[in-house]
Parts: C-alpha cells; sequence; structure tokens
C-alpha cells in the first residue's frame, strides 16, 4: 500500500462538515477521512444525502460549518476545478460521455494532446489513440479498436473509461458516484474489479451506493448516511454486512414490516385468502357502480 505523502496525513478528510440551504440541513456534522490505498464506501438510501456530500468535497458547493483538507492542509474549494487541481476527481452516473464520439475523445475531452505549432496545430490522435488503448489495457479492458464509438461499450467498460480517464489525468481520490447501480453483474463486477485495482495502485476511492452487496467486498470503511446525519463511521473489521444492511434499513422498520406480512399471512389464512380478495374486489366494484348512479342523477 502506498503511503499517504503528507507525514501519513489523509489524502482527504472532513472534519464536523455541514451544509445548508437557507433553513434547510442537507449535511450535519460529518467527519470522516480516507487514506492512500483505501476504499471507504459511502451508504445510504434515496434522500440520505450522499449527492450533496460528494458535491461539497468536489467543490460544487461550499460548506456551511467545518473543515475539509486535502494531506493534512485546510482547503476551500470554490469550484469542481479547484477540487480537479488537489487530485480530487469525480465520475458521476452520467459519466459525462459522448456516445458517439470515440472512447480517444471521450478519453481526452477538453484535454486533447496537440502537435505543431501556431496555425499548424492539430490534435496528436496517434499519441491519443495510443494512451487510451494502453490505459484501458490496464484495467483489463482490451480495446481492439481506440476510435470505435464509445457508445458501443458495455456499460461497465464506460465506467472504467471514465475512471481510467480521471486516473491518468492525475487523480489521488477517486469519487465514484453510483457506479454500479445500472449495471448487471458481470458489468457490475467488471467496475468493482477496477476500484480494487486502484486502491492497489495508492489511490483513495470514495464508492458512493445503496448496495451493501457491491460495497462490501471492496471496502475498508464505510460511513451511513441517513437525512444528512451520520449513522456511523466504521472500519471493516468492526461491523459485518447483516449490520449494515440493517442500519441501511432500520432495524425498526424491517421489523414492523415483518410483523405487517405475518399479520397479512394469517388473515389470508383465516378469510380464505383468494375468496377474501375476490369479495374485497367486489366490494369496489359495487362504490364505484354506486358513484357513477350519483354523477348521473345530479350532474352538478
Amino acid at each position: 500500500m502506498a503511503n499517504t505523502g503528507n507525514g501519513g496525513a489523509p489524502l482527504i478528510e472532513m472534519r464536523d462538515v455541514g451544509k445548508q440551504f437557507g433553513s434547510v440541513i442537507a449535511l450535519q456534522g460529518i467527519t470522516m477521512k480516507v487514506n492512500a490505498g483505501e476504499v471507504l464506501a459511502l451508504l445510504g438510501d434515496n434522500g440520505a444525502g450522499k449527492s450533496t456530500l460528494i458535491k461539497t468535497l468536489s467543490g460544487v458547493h461550499t460548506p456551511t460549518q467545518g473543515n475539509i483538507l486535502v494531506e493534512g492542509k485546510s482547503v476551500k474549494f470554490t469550484n469542481p476545478r479547484h477540487a480537479l487541481d488537489a487530485g480530487i476527481a469525480t465520475v458521476y452516473q452520467d459519466l459525462a460521455m459522448v456516445p458517439l464520439m470515440s472512447i480517444t475523445r471521450n478519453f481526452f475531452m477538453g484535454r486533447e494532446p496537440s502537435s505543431g505549432f501556431g496555425p499548424f496545430k492539430s490534435i496528436d490522435i496517434g499519441f491519443a489513440d495510443r494512451v487510451a488503448k494502453e490505459e484501458m489495457g490496464k484495467i483489463g479492458i482490451d480495446v481492439r479498436d481506440p476510435t470505435q464509438a464509445v457508445g458501443t461499450l458495455s456499460g461497465g467498460e464506460r465506467q472504467c473509461v471514465a475512471i481510467a480517464r480521471a486516473v491518468y489525468f492525475g487523480a489521488k481520490v477517486l469519487i465514484l458516484d453510483e457506479p454500479t447501480s445500472a449495471l448487471g453483474v458481470k458489468q457490475a463486477s467488471v467496475v468493482l474489479r477496477y476500484i480494487a485495482k486502484a486502491k492497489a495502485r495508492g489511490l483513495g476511492v470514495i464508492f458512493i451506493t445503496h448496495n451493501v452487496h457491491h460495497a462490501y467486498p471492496v471496502a475498508d470503511k464505510f460511513l451511513l448516511l441517513n437525512r444528512g446525519r451520520s449513522l456511523g463511521y466504521f472500519d471493516k473489521a468492526e461491523v459485518s454486512r447483516e449490520q449494515v444492511l440493517e442500519m441501511m434499513a432500520g432495524g425498526k422498520e424491517l421489523d414492523e414490516l415483518t410483523a405487517e406480512l405475518e399479520e397479512f399471512a394469517r388473515a389470508d389464512e383465516g378469510t380464505g385468502g383468494l375468496e377474501a380478495g375476490a369479495a374485497a374486489e367486489a366490494a369496489m366494484a359495487e362504490e364505484l357502480r354506486q358513484e357513477s348512479e350519483r354523477v348521473h342523477q345530479h350532474p352538478d
């Protein structure tokens, strides 16, 4: 595992960070850190505050309280470019790619290598094709033709293009926003394998997901969010997969749901199951018929 560079300081750290939008508290009291060669799984259901947190880390939002430190130094990002310059790269779900453009052009979008001078300057497409092919090869994606449209790749391969691009341009911390949410099992495994490779190369990875089964095998630490607040910050040795699932789903809510389902099952057994359902449908149809008659009798 690579060292953290600056006297053992984490690559990125949040201390008691909060974010408010007017009177709405989107984040409150968030503390966490990511070291080199470490994967932090940021877990939470929809609306838990995951998107606000990563936008705060990536310079889209400025925190209203607390501090963000990069390699031990306090920073205040005012835009995403500042975060990129500090080595923090975010790969969003939409990937910021143009499906009809080539793999190479997507890989170097906005940072195209050039050759020549003055009015004769042009994109060095040979160099760009070679680099794109080599970088994809490093993560196990064999690109036969880097000039092919990126839209011809699978979802997992497109995720890997975006990740490889961020690493090539100097990212120290990768923030991955739900990278496996729309992928099948095989494609998700491609992305998870590359997350493990990025970790082995000494990068810090923040893996945002609501799928514990994807996060648990590759993560070293877990930060659980609920409505903008931390439910806990754990080392992997401190928490099991089942405990993480229970905290995410809410143990009390699961117990109540189980009790309700058991009650429904008992009710079905007592009333004859299908017969009870048919009776309910008949009662609803009768109510609709009566309502229709009232409307015809009193159109006003």
